[in-house]
This record gives C-alpha cells, structure tokens and sequence, in this order.
C-alpha cells in the first residue's frame, strides 16, 4: 500500500494515534484503558507509519531499538514493585506521593509507572515484531 494519499495522511494517522495511546494510558488505573491498550495503539501506529515510509526511516526515528524500550519497561514495572519493600509493605502494593503545583496537585503512584512499564513492554516488542514483518530479506535486519 504505497499511495501518494496514503504516505500523505500516514504522519497525521500515526501522531493522532500515538496521542491517544498516552491518554489511554494515563486514564488506565481509574477508567477502562492502561498501559496495554496505549502500548497496542502506539505499536499500530508504528505498524502504519513502516507501512508508509517504510522500516529504515521509522527505525531512525524510534532512535531506540524497540527490544530495548522493552527492556527498559520490564526493569520500570519491577522497580514499581520493589518500591513498596522499601516502606515494609507487601509487593506491589501502592505508593502515592502528591505534588503541588501552585493551586493543582499532581498524584504520582507506583501503579502509575507499572503502567507505564507494561506501555513500554507491549510497545517494544509489538513494534519490533511489526518491523520485522514489515523489512526485507536483507534490509534492516
């Protein structure tokens, strides 16, 4: 699928769909969504944007090897874990720290950045299968 309407829309397909995949995301521990749901969206848009402008380009502009970003998501959603240790509590259990900003407050928790780890485990390896599909025999393998 290599149309000119189709390379043209792709860039604006794929930021609306990475748009939507944070706020998934960042809805996910209080209304339906999380950090699987946002890592399957943000891994179909970069199925669409390889599909578009092909794999080299999207694996420059990832500039991070997605099995790394994986990686980097399996050690955040562990370390959300282990920080419940360190007050005496069980695994997992929920840490919330609120910061202030002027008149808003800001809740940050442990859930939050498993979240955010499962994001990046879901987007990593998704995003790596999809690019691997989508490459040629000799390029970019």
């Amino acid at each position: 699928m290599n149309t000119v309407i189709f390379r043209t829309l792709a860039p604006l397909i794929v930021a609306i769909m990475l748009v939507f995949s944070v706020y998934v995301t960042l809805r996910g521990h209080n209304e339906p969504g999380g950090g699987f749901i946002g890592g399957l969206i943000a891994a179909a848009s970069i199925a669409v944007f390889g599909m578009a402008a092909g794999v080299s380009a999207v694996r420059r502009s990832l500039r991070f090897d997605p099995m790394a970003i994986a990686g980097f998501g399996v050690v955040l959603a562990g370390l959300s874990g282990l920080a419940s240790l360190l007050t005496g509590s069980p695994f997992m259990t929920s840490i919330w720290l609120y910061l202030e900003f002027g008149p808003s407050i800001i809740p940050l928790s442990t859930p939050l950045f498993f979240d955010l780890g499962v994001f990046c485990v879901v987007f990593g390896t998704l995003s790596a299968i999809a690019l691997s599909l989508e490459s040629d025999r000799e390029e970019d393998l």
